[in-house]
């Protein structure tokens, strides 16, 4: 089937979570103050890395856009829910949609290349302690965010250029609150064979490697530990990878609860929720992670708070 004006012409609905009107405001409200929490607190944690000198190393320098990162995953969902919500429309134009499926694929990729990368500069921290400094080098860090992006990148115009290729007839109902790549692809009247293969190898190699990547590196990182003959060495190496840690536990076990809960059960409704967790939750726990868990975060906020008490000029070399 040509693709021609039909996919044109489409506009897809989104049923989101409920459909009893009673709820909604309590949902606007809910996910409005997700939302909020989930901007300001990365936003908070990008200006105290930017402004106080004492976090301008690598493992600092890979938080900056991993928070700007989650700040864009989560606007790129929410805002358009909360207008559906107030407006009691669940519509959502082709070019929308495409255009939403585009930067979810772009930033969840970065999300999972950005949080290896720093794995991969906590194993050289632990392991190589005395060479970390020339290895994990400003110009290094920059060439792999630099790398995250590109991958990013071309990953999600991959799929966005298969989904263009798709014809859509009238069954054009998502049962979710985004345009998720899979419901959208499984929308399609016309075969969707080679999408799915493409969804599939993509997976394996950018989803599940860089996950096997993480697990390689900390596999090595926890030998190291061992290996230290003091409680204190113990406990002070293995609390600079807590927060990452931590970070990428919830981003993975809720991506995995998402892909398991639908492939165990077609309830689209417990696969929305599910999805909630990765996409909202998780980049709004982040800022609260890294700043509970980590002792320079948190001195760094005191002097960032201090100095605007004090109504001093924030200064990066301070």
């Amino acid at each position: 089937m040509e693709p021609g004006n039909i996919t044109q012409l489409s506009e897809f609905l989104l049923l989101g979570f409920s459909k009893q009107k009673e709820l909604q405001p309590l949902l606007f409200g809910l996910f409005l103050s997700m939302y909020l929490t989930t901007v300001l607190g990365n936003l908070l944690i990008i200006l105290v890395i930017i402004s106080d000198s004492h976090l301008h190393m690598p493992m600092y320098f890979f938080l900056c856009p991993l928070s700007f990162v989650d700040i864009c995953f989560t606007s790129t969902t929410v805002p358009k829910m909360l207008v559906n919500i107030h407006t009691e429309s669940k519509v959502i134009s082709y070019a929308g949609c495409i255009t939403q499926m585009y930067f979810l694929l772009l930033f969840s990729g970065l999300d999972i290349f950005l949080l290896t990368v720093m794995a991969y500069d906590r194993y050289v921290a632990i392991c190589y302690p005395l060479h970390y400094t020339v290895i994990m080098n400003y110009r290094l860090c920059g060439l792999l965010v630099l790398a995250c992006w590109i991958t990013g990148v071309l990953n999600s115009f991959l799929h966005t250029f298969m989904a263009l290729r798709l014809s859509f007839c009238t069954d054009l109902e998502i049962p979710h609150f985004f345009c998720e790549l899979n419901q959208v692809v499984h929308c399609a009247c016309s075969n969707t064979f080679l999408n799915d293969m493409v969804i599939y190898i993509t997976a394996m190699l950018l989803a599940i490697g860089p996950f096997a990547g993480i697990l390689y590196s900390y596999s090595k990182i926890v030998s190291s530990i061992c290996a230290i003959s003091s409680a204190q060495g113990k406990y002070k190496a293995f609390s600079t990878c807590a927060s990452h840690l931590s970070v990428v536990s919830l981003f993975y076990c809720t991506l995995l609860g998402v892909y398991l809960s639908s492939a165990v059960t077609q309830n689209s409704h417990s696969t929305a929720t599910a999805s909630l967790m990765y996409t909202v939750v998780t980049p709004m726990l982040n800022p609260f992670i890294y700043s509970l868990r980590n002792k320079d975060i948190k001195s760094a906020l005191k002097r960032l708070f201090g100095r605007i008490m004090r109504r001093e000029p924030i200064d990066s070399s301070q």
